[in-house]
């Protein structure tokens, strides 16, 4: 038995969903395209195999959610809670989003392609980015306090407005990295040396 019917999959198009607990109504299985999601809650909720295409989620809480096979195509979340999320379940075709004011604590982007990703004023507190590919990301003014970064390719990615993180050189593809005073001193982490400005 497949354990997605395509046969009874819905095709939404355009639909604003505003503050509904996708707990206590379950969000229906299928592809979503242009919808707008506005002060919902997808918590601790089932989205594998739901497909998210140029779909915004504003002030959504996502905490949590199942994401196997989930496939979002230029989602955008703004003002989003998104805790322990597993990025690395969804599905790798064509997966893009940007995020703006965002909390992805705890989440894994482990082994995913995100190249020219945008990421905007988004807390990444003990987040793994181990094999991620961010080539040409844009981290605006993001915190990475405790984020794992581990055989991670980011080359021309840009992370002047950002602070709190910790990059070894020597594990990491850095080359053309945009870094600025003084958070770049998290290059030298693993040194042990003291710095003095």
């Amino acid at each position: 038995m497949p354990l997605f019917d395509f046969m009874n999959a819905v095709y939404i198009q355009g639909k604003p969903f505003e503050k509904t607990d996708f707990k206590i109504t379950k969000l229906e299985k299928g592809e979503y395209e242009n919808c707008d999601f506005t002060t919902c809650n997808f918590s601790a909720t089932d989205l594998a195999d739901l497909k998210f295409i140029n779909c915004t989620f504003n002030n959504c809480n996502l905490s949590l959610a199942a994401l196997k096979q989930t496939v979002f195509i230029e989602a955008r979340f703004q003002g989003c809670k998104m805790l322990g999320l597993r990025f690395d379940h969804c599905n790798e075709f064509a997966l893009s989003f940007t995020t703006e004011n965002c909390t992805l604590d705890h989440s894994s982007f482990y082994g995913r392609k995100l190249r020219k990703t945008k990421f905007i004023n988004t807390q990444f507190h003990e987040v793994d980015f181990t094999d991620t590919d961010f080539t040409a990301a844009i981290f605006d003014n993001c915190d990475f306090t405790n984020a794992r970064f581990e055989n991670t390719i980011l080359e021309k990615a840009d992370f002047r407005t950002s602070s709190n993180y910790a990059i070894n050189p020597e594990i990491n593809r850095i080359k053309k990295a945009k870094f600025a005073l003084p958070s770049v001193i998290g290059l030298l982490t693993k040194y042990d040396i003291i710095i003095e400005l």
